[in-house]
C-alpha cells in the first residue's frame, strides 16, 4: 500500500547520476512513511537494500544494545559475523565490508537518533566512516533517517563535520489529498468525497493511519473505531509519538502544545499561558516541536506595510495532534472505560466547530495543491500563512484563515466546512477585507475553499475571484 511520493522518489533517483556514493538525510513526523519511501525507492531502482534500525529508548537500552541490534540485523541481511562490535568504529567497518563491491545498493540507517543516542562519539565515528569508507564505494546511496529531527539537525545537518557531505536533505510531509485516495482502493469512486475529507481532517495524510481505514465502513464508523473505542489505535497514539520524538522537557513541551490547541499564539503568549518567562528556552522548546512536525511557525509579510513581520505565530499543523488535544483528550477516560457512546458524530457537542478547524488545517497542509486551483502555480509568493491581528488601541482585529501575498496582490482565503453555505459568507469575508489596510498598488482578491452545499447566490454575487470545492483537491 504505497501511494504517491513521485517527486520524493525522483529526488532520490537523481543521486544515481552523481559520481561515487551519496549521503542523504530523510526527516519527518513519525508514521509519515520515511522508511517505506526509502525501501520503495530501492525496489523501483531494482537494487540491493540494507536496512539497519536503531532500537527505541527504554529502561534497559544502552549503547551495547544498539550495537547488538546493528550486528544482528547486518548478519541477518548480509551473512556477516554474529560477533558484536566493540564500538561504532568497528560497527561501521563491518558494514563497509558487507557492501557489494560493484553493484548499486541503498543503505538505510533508520531511527539514527536512537542508534546514536547513548554514545556521544557516534556522529564523529559516522563522519569518519563516510569520509574513509562509505564514500569510496561506487553507486551506493546511504540514507540517514529518523523521527527525532532535532537530533539529526544538531548532530548532522548543523554539524561542521558534515558540511558539504549531504547530497539530499529531504523533509517528508504528509501525503496530499489526491494521493490519499489510494487507501480507499476500488471503493474510492463510490465513497462520497466529504466522508473521505472528514477522515483526512482527523488523521491528516499520514500513511500509517490511512492503512487502518476500512473503505467499507462510513467515515463515522472509521473515526469511531480509531479514536473513540477503548481499543482504538489512535487513543494512545499521541503519547507514543510525543514521548518517542520529543524525549526531553516533556511536561513543558506538552503544555505548549495544549496551549496551541485553542488558537495560534506568539512565543510570548505561549509562555504567559503556561506560566513561564519568555526567553531563549521557550524558543528552543518550540523549535523542537517544529522539527518534530507538531508545530508550524508563521511569520510572513505584514499586509499593513509589506515588510517581513517581526512577530512569529505558532500553530499546530498536524491534524491528528490537533484533533487529539482539542477533542479526544478531554474524553479519554470515558473512551477508555467504554462509556463514551453516541449514535452519530454530528450529535457530539461542538463537533461541527471542531471539524471546521480540522478542515482548515487540512487545506493549509495542502497549499501546494491549492495554488494551481487559484491559478497561482507559476506565481512568486512573498508570503503564505494564516493571519491574525488582535484588536488594539481602536484598530479592528481581523483573522484570516490563509493570506497569500504576491508583489502586486493579496488573496484572502476563507476556508469553510458547513452543511449549507449561504450568501452570508460574502459579508463575513468582505468584513475581513475591509479590516485590512490596503497598500498602494496592491489588489485584494477573495477566495472561498469550501466543503458543503454552496448557495447559488454566492457565485451569482461575483465577490469571490475563486470558488474552490473540496472535490477539486482530488483531481
Amino acid at each position: 500500500m504505497f501511494f504517491g511520493r513521485k517527486e520524493e522518489i525522483h529526488a532520490f533517483e537523481r543521486l544515481w547520476a552523481l559520481p561515487g556514493s551519496s549521503l542523504a538525510v530523510c526527516r519527518g513526523r513519525r508514521r509519515v512513511g520515511k522508511s517505506s519511501l526509502v525501501e520503495e525507492f530501492a525496489r523501483q531502482s531494482k537494487v540491493r537494500f540494507i536496512k539497519l534500525e536503531g532500537i527505541a529508548p527504554g529502561e534497559n537500552v544502552d549503547n551495547e544494545t544498539q550495537l547488538e541490534a546493528f550486528s544482528r540485523q547486518l548478519n541477518e541481511q548480509c551473512g556477516t559475523s554474529s560477533e558484536v562490535p566493540r564500538n561504532w568504529f568497528d560497527a561501521f567497518a563491518l558494514l563497509d565490508k558487507s557492501l557489494p563491491k560493484r553493484a548499486k545498493a541503498v543503505v538505510l540507517l533508520d531511527e539514527i537518533s536512537w542508534m546514536g543516542k547513548y554514545d556521544p562519539s557516534f556522529p564523529g565515528e559516522l563522519k569518519y566512516a563516510w569520509d574513509n569508507r562509505f564514500s569510496k564505494h561506487e553507486r551506493k546511496i546511504f540514507v540517514l533517517c529518523g523521527s527525532v529531527s532535532a537530533w539529526i539537525a544538531k548532530n548532522i545537518l548543523r554539524s561542521k563535520a558534515f558540511v558539504g557531505r549531504i547530497s539530499l536533505n529531504l523533509v517528508l510531509k504528509e501525503l496530499p489529498i489526491r494521493d490519499c485516495l489510494g487507501f480507499w482502493g476500488a471503493k474510492a469512486g463510490l465513497v462520497d468525497k466529504r466522508e473521505i475529507i472528514d477522515i483526512l481532517s482527523v488523521v491528516g495524510g499520514i500513511p500509517e493511519y490511512l492503512r487502518l481505514i476500512n473503505p467499507s465502513d462510513s467515515a463515522d464508523e472509521n473515526i469511531r473505531k480509531l479514536c473513540f473505542s477503548p481499543t482504538g489505535i489512535l487513543l494512545d497514539e499521541f503519547d507514543a509519538i510525543f514521548d518517542d520524538v520529543v524525549e526531553e522537557n516533556l511536561a513543558t513541551r506538552r503544555k505548549m502544545l495544549e496551549a496551541l490547541s485553542e488558537s495560534s499564539l506568539t512565543g510570548c503568549e505561549i509562555a504567559e499561558r503556561i506560566g513561564l518567562d519568555y526567553n531563549g528556552h521557550v524558543s528552543e522548546n518550540l523549535s523542537v516541536l517544529e522539527e518534530a512536525g507538531f508545530v508550524a511557525k508563521d511569520a510572513g509579510v505584514n499586509p499593513d506595510n509589506g515588510k517581513v513581520s517581526n512577530l512569529c505565530r505558532y500553530r499546530i499543523c498536524d491534524n491528528y495532534t490537533r484533533f487529539y488535544l482539542k477533542y479526544m483528550k478531554r474524553e479519554r477516560e470515558l473512551i477508555r472505560n467504554g462509556t463514551f457512546r453516541f449514535s452519530s458524530l454530528e450529535q457530539l457537542p461542538g463537533w461541527n466547530a471542531v471539524m471546521g478547524l480540522q478542515f482548515e488545517c487540512l487545506v493549509i497542509a495542502n497549499l501546494a495543491a491549492l495554488l494551481p486551483l487559484m491559478g497561482l502555480d507559476s506565481t512568486l509568493l512573498v508570503s503564505a500563512a494564516p493571519y491574525l491581528r488582535r484588536e488594539k488601541e481602536g484598530r479592528r482585529g481581523v483573522q484570516i484563515d490563509l493570506l497569500l501575498q504576491t508583489r502586486r496582490a493579496m488573496y484572502v482565503v476563507e476556508i469553510k466546512r458547513k452543511g449549507e453555505i449561504g450568501e452570508s459568507v460574502v459579508e463575513e469575508v468582505a468584513a475581513k477585507v475591509d479590516a485590512l489596510r490596503k497598500r498602494k498598488g496592491m489588489s485584494v482578491r477573495a477566495v472561498l475553499v469550501y466543503d458543503g452545499r454552496l448557495s447559488k447566490r454566492v457565485p451569482a454575487d461575483g465577490y469571490f475571484s475563486s470558488l474552490i470545492p473540496v472535490e477539486a483537491f482530488f483531481k
